[in-house]
């Protein structure tokens, strides 16, 4: 069938259209919302309300405006950087904590990927618990700045002054 008319048929609320179309952009849609998200339970829930979205706002889609894939990924991109800026999912950033990356890059079956988890491993062994503190807030947890230093209850600059620290004494123990 031809996509033009697909989505003509779409726009005037054929079920079958619709799951055509579903069958169609689904995956794609669901993997573009799991990059950005990095969460396939939650991406999953985004890729259907997206659907549902297009679905109850069809005929808002104009194709001198641009191909219907595209003003579908531009939905659901949005829809993910919505869900990202939510506050849900910074408080649900903010309780994983570094052993949950680990355990990650752990359980890799490459090689190489286990030679990283391990050297990531001992860095933050060698490091005191201060700079382990603020490594995993600022780069393991997603924490702003801000918020390592309102999580810490210590000022904004001591959390700059922490960090560019750790840093130098990662570099020092990696030899860089």
């Amino acid at each position: 069938m031809e996509l033009e008319l697909l989505i003509q048929k779409f726009q005037n609320k054929e079920v079958s259209a619709f799951e055509k179309l579903y069958a169609m952009y689904s995956e794609n849609i669901y993997g573009v919302i799991n990059t950005i998200i990095r969460n396939p339970e939650r991406a999953q829930e985004i890729c259907q309300d997206v659907f549902v979205k297009i679905w109850e706002k069809s005929e808002s889609y104009n194709s001198s405006k641009g191909r219907f894939f595209t003003w579908l990924l531009n939905i659901a991109r949005n829809a993910a950087i919505d869900e990202v800026r939510s506050k849900s999912h910074k408080q649900q950033k903010k309780n994983l904590s570094t052993e949950y990356f680990v355990g990650i890059l752990e359980g890799s079956e490459d090689l190489e990927g286990k030679m990283d988890t391990i050297g990531l491993k001992n860095l933050l062994i060698n490091l005191k618990e201060k700079c382990v503190q603020i490594i995993s807030l600022l780069y393991f947890q997603g924490f702003t700045q801000k918020e390592a230093a309102e999580e810490l209850d210590i000022p904004i600059g001591t959390v700059k002054t922490r960090n560019r620290s750790c840093i130098s004494q990662i570099r020092e123990n990696m030899n860089i």
